[in-house]
């Protein structure tokens, strides 16, 4: 049974893993770049960004770029106080122009410390001062569960920031899914041979990471037994990346694609 799910999964990682995908899927805009760091910002952005419609949602990334000049590192470091007046349009479902200053506020903070995003999410040794690598197997999820705990209490580290924003940034501690965040990770984490997945990020390991667990996937992992827990949660995004480590212990999360797949285009496993 296990062995005909794998290869069941095995076919659609291999047909939706492809160029082809990029086009009508949030990680199409990441793509748009190639600085490292335009990569993460807007990686970062259009996941935070992704719920609703996924036409909807690239339309609104390609608004906010727009407003960053088409650079939005460059607008990030180099801006000053009048150049943040145009962002007060911008406004996506409940995000908005508070909490947009914040993200640029917390991006600017960061980028004059380190030189990637990925530092964001390495809690530092306690012992040395130093980032540890999180990979030390079998970890059964909890360096992904590490990184974002550690990644939400230094997202909000600057004085005084707005309350109001916590709420688009997750964490396993508040029983959360995190789903935008593990698919965040999955973009930069993962090494792909495939053009889809960027893997530009090293001391967070592919075997670490969650499988992002949205309404689609959910309802296919369910119906495909991967999940027995009841509560859609943390505990559940576990429960099934666990799963996907017993068919690939190096890459379980190459099966969002499978499952996504199944869920959104196939419209596999809904009820009519």
């Amino acid at each position: 049974m296990i062995e005909n799910i794998k290869l069941f999964l095995d076919a659609r990682v291999a047909q939706y893993n492809q160029p082809g995908f990029i086009e009508n899927d949030p990680i199409s805009i990441p793509h748009m770049f190639r600085r490292k760091e335009d990569i993460e910002i807007m990686g970062f952005w259009a996941a935070t960004l992704a719920w609703g419609q996924r036409v909807t949602i690239i339309k609104k990334c390609k608004e906010l770029i727009a407003l960053m000049d088409g650079a939005p590192y460059d607008f990030i470091i180099n801006h000053e106080e009048p150049d943040l007046k145009k962002l007060l349009s911008f406004k996506h479902r409940t995000f908005n122009d508070i909490d947009t200053l914040y993200f640029i506020a917390f991006f600017r903070q960061h980028y004059e410390r380190f030189e990637s995003l990925e530092d964001a999410f390495v809690p530092p040794s306690p012992l040395k001062g130093e980032f540890f690598d999180l990979h030390a197997p079998p970890l059964g999820g909890r360096g992904a569960e590490a990184a974002l705990n550690h990644f939400r209490s230094y997202f909000f580290s600057l004085p005084d920031f707005p309350h109001r924003t916590m709420k688009h940034v997750s964490s396993p501690s508040q029983k959360s899914t995190c789903k935008r965040l593990n698919m965040f990770l999955r973009w930069m984490v993962r090494k792909d041979d495939c053009g889809v997945d960027f893997g530009i990020w090293n001391k967070i390991k592919p075997t670490d990471l969650v499988c992002p667990l949205d309404l689609h996937v959910d309802r296919v992992a369910r119906k495909l037994l991967l999940i027995t827990r009841k509560q859609t949660d943390w505990q559940a995004a576990e429960e099934l990346t666990a799963r996907l480590r017993e068919f690939d212990p190096a890459d379980p999360v190459k099966y969002d694609f499978a499952l996504f797949g199944l869920g959104i285009e196939e419209r596999w496993g809904v009820q009519f």
